[in-house]
């Protein structure tokens, strides 16, 4: 089971912040990294977020989840933007999407998600004269955060698989076997939503 963004029981500072106030700091503290442009400013950056990591007392193995499936992105992003600028542009634009991520992790691995969806929920109130649900908008927020581990799960297992038959486990190997798992769960997630009438 892939243990990106799924939460870390825990009684630090960050875990008893609530949950509005974490992802309002989420929204500014990324709006932060975009609005930084030099690597020494980055890297200030990321040893806030160590720092943070550290507060939160999230194991090290468990933090580096958080941003290892961006590996091959964060290389073909490098790649590109080696092509069309220089080193520097290309570092800060690789590490404010890493430490974009890392500090979303953050507030995923310290915040239930129950929590959050109670406060998009409470957002969403005042656009219900306008037809719009929030308890369904909650549930779609609620799909796509679990979505994530669970897709991420498959792709392990599916390399893991590749391994012990002896392949290499390239990337373009494991898409195909990884969309049918992501397809195959979905349709069993439809119809478990549709026996509890969620299709309403």
């Amino acid at each position: 089971m892939s243990t990106l963004g799924l939460y870390h029981a825990g009684t630090s500072v960050l875990h008893r912040l609530p949950a509005g106030g974490k992802l309002a700091a989420l929204a500014l503290g990324v709006t932060g990294l975009l609005l930084l442009d030099g690597l020494l400013s980055l890297a200030a950056a990321a040893l806030v977020i160590a720092v943070l990591y550290a507060v939160a007392r999230v194991p090290p193995r468990l933090a580096l989840a958080q941003v290892r499936p961006l590996l091959w992105f964060v290389v073909f992003l490098l790649v590109v933007q080696l092509l069309l600028t220089d080193w520097q542009r290309a570092g800060v634009a690789v590490l404010t999407l890493v430490l974009g991520v890392a500090l979303a992790g953050l507030v995923t691995l310290t915040t239930r998600v129950s929590a959050m969806l109670d406060v998009a929920e409470t957002l969403l109130a005042p656009l219900r004269r306008l037809g719009v649900r929030p308890d369904r908008v909650g549930l779609v927020l609620a799909l796509t955060i679990r979505g994530v581990p669970v897709i991420a799960g498959f792709a392990g297992t599916v390399r893991e698989a590749h391994r012990a038959r002896g392949s290499s486990g390239r990337p373009w190997e494991l898409l195909v076997p990884v969309i049918v798992r992501v397809l195959r769960h979905a349709d069993a997630l439809g119809e478990a939503l549709a026996a509890r009438g969620a299709d309403d």
